[in-house]
């Protein structure tokens, strides 16, 4: 099967630091792929490319490749509006717009055109229900957002990502401003979503990549030391620091 996404011989500088030094990736469809290491070891940097975020960051330049779909987006002829619209992202604490959970949702598809006459309000309802939201909030459409709990915040912005059906979630660190409880409910979304969805995901946390993910990739200092399925990355890891971070022994 092809790769939803793909980097190769990728290194990425921020100045004169040397953030990310050659590395290939492969990311399955509709699968969870988890990215782990030690913190500054290159995971969000790796993340953010895939939708070309790291731009925003002066200083920062590229050489090697970034695929979606097969094609290149590392050029400068690539719409970085239409990238991000098919390769969202979710950060690592919510971050609702001060508006109503309505506008919230509405937001993508406004911007993008995507709110035919009639069709916004249906689209929001969708959104909602495909995160568990709609049952919850269906009443409180017109409530802040910024009202929410931290779990419905996070919730309402993934809502706010599919209202604009991309195809690739980015999420780094999702749940490390939740409480165990709801981070085993984002956990469960997650696992539903990616029927439908690639998701690509950071975290600190083994325990959550071993319980989600189909795919593993542990990166240190900058390099991608080891990757594949989740399982055999953690019972059998071909390289020894892998074993050595996954063991506790390092990082």
């Amino acid at each position: 099967m092809a790769p939803k996404l793909e980097t190769r011989a990728l290194d990425l500088w921020y100045g004169r630091f040397h953030a990310l030094k050659a590395v290939s990736i492969a990311v399955a469809p509709q699968a969870i792929t988890a990215i782990i290491g030690p913190s500054g070891c290159g995971k969000s940097t790796l993340l953010r490319v895939f939708n070309r975020m790291n731009d925003l960051i002066p200083g920062c330049r590229t050489t090697g490749d970034v695929l979606l779909d097969g094609q290149s987006i590392a050029g400068n002829g690539t719409n970085l509006a239409a990238l991000r619209k098919r390769v969202g992202m979710v950060f690592q604490r919510p971050n609702p717009f001060p508006l109503s959970v309505f506008e919230n949702v509405a937001y993508g598809p406004k911007i993008h055109g995507l709110a035919a006459a009639g069709g916004l309000a249906e689209r929001v309802e969708r959104s909602l229900r495909q995160t568990g939201l709609w049952d919850i909030l269906k009443d409180k459409l017109d409530a802040s957002a910024l009202s929410l709990t931290p779990e419905q915040q996070q919730r309402l912005c993934i809502s706010r990502l599919l209202a604009v059906e991309p195809e690739v979630l980015l999420m780094d660190e999702p749940c490390s401003a939740l409480d165990p409880i709801a981070t085993a409910r984002i956990e469960e979304l997650m696992l539903e979503l990616k029927r439908q969805y690639t998701i690509v995901i950071v975290t600190h946390n083994m325990q959550q990549a071993a319980r989600i993910s189909d795919d593993t990739a542990y990166m240190l200092l900058g390099e991608l030391i080891e990757s594949g399925d989740t399982q055999t990355v953690f019972t059998g890891p071909a390289d020894r620091r892998t074993e050595e971070y996954i063991s506790g022994r390092y990082g």
